[in-house]
């Protein structure tokens, strides 16, 4: 199984979609600190938002073999600069998350524009909640051909 960090911002689900992962049941808490699990590593969003942690998601990705760029789909803000992924020597996908929140299809396809021009080369949307999605994020971290 291909080793996971998820990148966003506070409150996109980063953490949900981590314990939807593993299979435990779906309870909030911030993340303070990174947090290390068997094939995944969980950043808090400060990391995204503040330029001066950037290193330390540099420095964090050499654990990973694939890092996951998350934006929500009721995000209307400008998450991640164009050319993003460059930060990182693994690939980077997209993950457009609560997409059950999504009042209108269009804020979905503009979560995926976005991801695009950070650098994602695919794209998954879920939910969490509604275990929507998930199955598609789980097979290609198991395929290590993928």
């Amino acid at each position: 199984m291909k080793k996971i960090m998820f990148v966003g911002s506070v409150g996109v689900g980063k953490t949900t979609l981590t314990q939807r992962l593993k299979g435990l049941d779906i309870s909030y808490y911030k993340t303070q600190a990174i947090q290390f699990y068997d094939a995944i590593i969980d950043t808090p969003g400060e990391f995204l938002q503040h330029r001066q942690y950037y290193n330390a998601l540099t420095v964090t990705a050499a654990e990973a073999d694939v890092i996951g760029l998350l934006i929500s789909s009721a995000e209307t803000m400008q998450t991640f600069p164009q050319g993003f992924a460059s930060l990182f020597t693994k690939p980077v996908i997209g993950v457009v998350t609560k997409i059950d929140m999504a009042k209108d299809p269009s804020l979905i396809e503009r979560a995926r524009l976005q991801l695009k021009l950070a650098g994602a080369i695919r794209i998954f949307e879920i939910s969490s909640v509604e275990n929507i999605g998930i199955d598609d994020l789980r097979e290609y971290l198991m395929d290590d051909d993928k």
